[in-house]
């Protein structure tokens, strides 16, 4: 597999489309500006449905890749190693942010098992059946996967894709239920835009104290030793310094923007994720928005290198696609405005008043 492959199959949004819909906006009642980025946001929408109006977004989905990271075990992160199942049993029990927003919005989460580290019985196995291993590796001094392991999760994303795709999502919202996840995802971040550690190294959704963000820093420095012979290489990247969940949302990520469909991404480990596939197919991110400034300042640098400007800035770090599932309503009401705003009645023309009191009424 080579995924600089999908640089072939992905395209630009219609630029015939987004003029329509400029010019349609020109015409509605309200004066344009005056919706600020909602009227950017209609306009992004109209060119990624290929229709103007845009079409309102009725089946949106939340999409979480779920994995455990090795890098864990230095207590880089403010949750326990090899926990992240009960992230996820906790999301489908019902219990956290992200679902309480899911059922208050009517959403439906899809949790996908690319690399959990626990025991297949504890989750259902809907869940379980798609994991490609268990738990990846400490990147600070071995690889996350094999060369077999990074393909088949990439693989693994453009399957969930193709599926969401065929089965009428028309929005996802991306995120992630990992331990360990920022460490790897300020990793490939760093390593593809050139940077130093201590300028990617954030406190994750958990939070850390100062000692454990100095471990963080050095297992990432390390880890950057480990990344640099293979930038030139994105599926050798992510085996060697990313991870099973991280593969797997880049595959996802890619095949979304194959076959048109839109994804607000969440945090850190999205934008990771979305900058491998940048490096891949440069025309990928006119797919994807950034839901949500999540405050790691890796992602700053990640959605600065792609141009995605944030559409929400509320503070929201505990992860999880929560702050892109608050995005979602901006979102919807965006495809609202600009499919139901009437349009100003035309001008009449010169004369034209005299003319209507000749013609006869009813």
């Amino acid at each position: 597999m080579n995924l600089d492959d999908f640089s072939d199959l992905i395209e630009r949004p219609d630029g015939g489309v987004r003029r329509d819909a400029e010019e349609r906006r020109e015409r509605l009642i309200v004066p344009p500006g005056a919706l600020g980025r909602l009227d950017e946001l209609g306009e992004w929408l109209s060119t990624a449905q290929q229709a103007a109006p845009v079409r309102p977004v009725e089946q949106p989905r939340v999409v979480l890749f779920a994995g455990d990271h090795g890098v864990a075990e230095l207590d880089v992160s403010g949750r326990a190693a090899s926990t992240a199942h009960e992230l996820v049993r906790a999301t489908l029990d019902g219990s956290t942010p992200l679902a309480v927003l899911a059922r208050r919005f009517s959403v439906p989460v899809r949790i996908v098992d690319a690399g959990l580290n626990c025991d297949p019985e504890l989750l259902p196995e809907a869940v379980v059946r798609t994991r490609v291993r268990r738990g990846s590796g400490r990147i600070d001094v071995e690889d996350a996967l094999t060369a077999e392991e990074a393909e088949a999760a990439v693989r693994l994303g453009i399957a969930v894709a193709d599926e969401e795709a065929d089965s009428g999502t028309d929005l996802v919202v991306l995120g992630d239920l990992s331990v360990g996840g920022t460490t790897a995802a300020a990793t490939l971040i760093a390593a593809l835009c050139g940077t130093d550690a201590s300028v990617v190294t954030g406190r994750g959704g958990a939070g850390i104290d100062d000692l454990a963000w100095m471990r963080k820093c050095a297992v990432i420095r390390d880890a950057l030793r480990r990344a640099r012979p293979v930038l030139g290489d994105q599926l050798a990247l992510l085996a060697t310094v990313g991870g099973a969940d991280l593969a797997a949302m880049t595959g996802f990520l890619l095949q979304c923007a194959v076959r048109r469909l839109p994804v607000v991404l969440d945090g850190v480990v999205g934008a990771a994720a979305a900058l491998v596939g940048q490096r891949a197919a440069f025309r990928a991110p006119d797919w994807w928005l950034a839901g949500q400034l999540s405050g790691e300042p890796a992602q700053a640098k990640a959605l600065d290198r792609m141009a995605l400007n944030p559409l929400l800035d509320h503070g929201v770090i505990v992860g999880e696609g929560c702050g892109a599932l608050l995005a979602l309503p901006f979102v919807q009401a965006a495809a609202a405005l600009a499919a139901e705003l009437p349009e100003r009645e035309p001008e009449p023309a010169e004369g034209g008043a005299d003319e209507e009191k000749d013609e006869p009424t009813d």
